[in-house]
């Protein structure tokens, strides 16, 4: 499972998943990539049998990259506690998904094997997801930096 090797506090809040991905919304290394479309917390074994999924229907040809890490610790409390006496224990690790960021990316087989790879790992996955190519998620990002841009510079 991946999890951080060690962290500054054990412990953290729950967070916000306003709002859409910032960083991480480019396919920088594949060809192919699978993106979120809705916010979600995806754990650490999900990440695992999405990437168990991926690699075993490429057959282990190509290359895939896994661009999310779950680095954000979720706690929980026993059944039947009755209030009080602290926060819980770390249960498992998460990593926040807001929609846009890429996901997975994959290269060096075919396009239809790359769509089916990564349709396959998209059912392993809590939040809904789409399959993008290289120029669409880019092409995207870029054209809507510049219409930022252009809207900053008439106010």
């Amino acid at each position: 499972m991946l999890m951080p090797k060690r962290v500054k506090f054990r412990k953290q809040f729950r967070g916000s998943m306003a709002g859409k991905a910032m960083r991480g919304n480019q396919i920088t290394h594949g060809t192919y990539g699978l993106v979120a479309t809705e916010p979600c917390w995806l754990k650490s074994n999900q990440i695992e049998a999405a990437r168990v999924a991926l690699t075993r229907y490429i057959k282990r040809g190509g290359k895939v990259w896994i661009k999310v890490f779950p680095d954000k610790p979720v706690t929980a409390k026993p059944a039947e506690t009755r209030m009080g006496s602290g926060k819980g224990t770390t249960e498992y690790w998460v990593a926040v998904i807001k929609p846009g960021r890429v996901l997975f990316e994959i290269d060096g087989v075919a396009e239809a094997e790359a769509k089916e790879a990564l349709r396959l790992a998209m059912h392993k996955l809590p939040c809904k997801c789409r399959i993008a190519s290289r120029e669409e998620v880019n092409g995207a990002v870029n054209a809507a930096q510049t219409a930022e841009g252009g809207e900053q510079s008439e106010n």
